[in-house]
């Protein structure tokens, strides 16, 4: 009784296991691997089937005994190959990821192209539209200043020439922060160093910047990639840490760019960043870039502890 048992529920399992085993074949486009491996499950189940049969009948008998083992040899054979041949979904598997990695690799690097071209068209538009009219305007407010004789005159002819400079100055600024023409002319370590210069000038921080790649280029992508991550690194520090000092160390070692940064601020929870709907979007945004030039973003922050932040690329 407990072998008739055992004999049912073995017959049942084996043909659920064979169907959920034939509903994939359509999934696995019907290589040969899966359609041997399907087989087994369902020749496994009628060996079950003659067992049971054999079971019922009572005396054994030497035709079916031979089938069952013939079948037994057929089903090991079928299963070797099924095997072997299986690996050649597993690798079109890797093959699938490989590739899509690859396509999405495409599309980040060609977004993040797009993304400069477009910054380096409206500051040159800036630069080359706004720029000459408000030189132009500069030049007649400087020969109105022969012509004011009076006071009050000359009182609101200079505050609109500060006005103007203040304007120019402005522009300049925009233009350069858009798309930096150190960074294109100079190198990162410059245009990173001009950055830091600027942002010491405001007092709101105090950033300490050394390097060792005066005078070392990368590839266009990876060097825009590297500053605007350091640019929004120092961004968020002075906007949400209430940091007093950064320090940025910027080292080429042997085949490696690494970019370290620390702030002294008030830290935070890094397990936060889990939750996509705390996930800042500009650290999301330097993590994708850095791995769309194969490169590595490590944060690490405690709260009252700072925050330190890793980029590592190959040159």
């Amino acid at each position: 009784m407990v072998r008739l048992i055992a004999l049912m529920i073995s017959i049942v399992l084996q043909i659920i296991a064979a169907s959920i085993a034939l509903r994939f074949m359509k999934l696995t486009k019907y290589r040969l691997s899966w359609i041997l491996l399907s087989l087994s499950f369902a020749l496994m189940a009628v060996r079950k089937f003659i067992q049971l049969f054999e079971y019922f009948r009572g005396t054994p008998s030497y035709m079916w005994q031979m089938i069952d083992e013939w079948l037994g040899v057929l089903i090991s054979f079928m299963i070797i190959v099924g095997v072997v041949l299986i690996r050649e979904l597993f690798y079109s598997l890797k093959k699938a990821d490989i590739d899509r990695a690859r396509s999405e690799k495409r599309v980040i690097n060609a977004i993040i192209t797009t993304e400069e071209n477009e910054r380096k068209r409206f500051a040159k538009d800036l630069h080359d539209g706004l720029g000459p009219l408000l030189s132009t305007v500069k030049m007649s407010l400087s020969a109105l200043d022969k012509r004011i004789t009076d006071q009050t005159g000359t009182e609101i002819l200079n505050n609109t020439n500060h006005l103007v400079n203040e304007a120019i100055n402005t522009l300049k600024d925009i233009s350069n922060n858009l798309s930096p023409h150190i960074l294109s002319n100079f190198g990162l370590s410059s245009a990173l160093s001009a950055f830091v210069a600027k942002v010491n000038k405001t007092k709101a921080i105090e950033i300490d910047f050394k390097s060792n790649m005066e005078n070392v280029r990368l590839e266009t992508e990876k060097e825009v990639v590297v500053y605007r991550a350091a640019c929004e690194l120092i961004n968020n520090s002075i906007r949400h840490s209430g940091a007093s000092r950064i320090e940025i160390d910027l080292n080429k070692h042997e085949k490696f760019i690494t970019l370290q940064f620390y702030d002294n601020g008030r830290g935070f929870d890094t397990s936060a960043l889990e939750n996509e709907d705390t996930k800042g979007m500009g650290l999301s945004n330097i993590d994708t870039r850095v791995r769309s030039v194969d490169g590595v973003f490590i944060l690490e922050s405690t709260p009252g502890k700072g925050t330190s932040a890793l980029i590592k690329i190959i040159e």
